[in-house]
């Protein structure tokens, strides 16, 4: 069995689950709603305050299935009750990040600001060289903060560019001058 998949899903007081028919989940908690259909050979149940997922039969395909249906109950139960964040980290000489409403405009070395419009449901905030995302969505929000990083990565010389907070960047070691 998948270690993973056979470990009930705890449900926090003040969050309800909904399982309706073809495996559509709606999960509703103090920070807001999730939906999402999962895979229909997947048996989802709710029993009391726990989830628990089983599966069929022992093919390779349910096999994986399994435990990423487990998986992906629980990022939402998560994401309702504390939420997501992802942080960046901006750096180099003149690269800013700045915050007006839902606009992030990054200044990164190009001939023009970079704008970037906040999606619908995740928030983005800016603290010094630090950009913070936050959202209930785990895939959005690592969805998001890869797209900014992707702005700008950083480069292994002077680590320059935009990197997530708990990135180790590899550095090289630049050219050496002639003797």
């Amino acid at each position: 069995m998948s270690r993973i998949g056979r470990m009930p899903i705890a449900v926090p007081a003040g969050v309800t689950v909904d399982i309706a028919e073809n495996n559509h989940v709606t999960v509703k908690g103090p920070k807001g709603t999730l939906e999402r259909t999962l895979p229909a050979e997947m048996e989802i149940k709710l029993e009391e305050s726990q989830i628990l997922v089983s599966r069929p039969n022992d093919l390779k395909k349910m096999k994986s299935l399994h435990g990423l249906t487990r998986t992906l109950i629980n990022n939402m139960v998560v994401g309702v009750t504390d939420g997501y964040t992802k942080e960046l980290e901006v750096n180099g000489v003149g690269y800013r990040a700045a915050k007006s409403g839902k606009k992030l405009t990054l200044n990164l070395g190009y001939s023009h600001p970079v704008e970037m419009t906040d999606p619908e449901g995740l928030e983005s905030t800016v603290e010094g060289n630090k950009i913070i995302v936050k959202g209930i969505d785990k895939e959005k929000v690592g969805q998001y903060a890869a797209e900014i990083r992707d702005k700008r990565r950083p480069e292994p010389y002077k680590g320059k560019g935009i990197k997530y907070a708990d990135e180790v960047i590899r550095r090289k070691v630049g050219k050496t001058g002639k003797k």
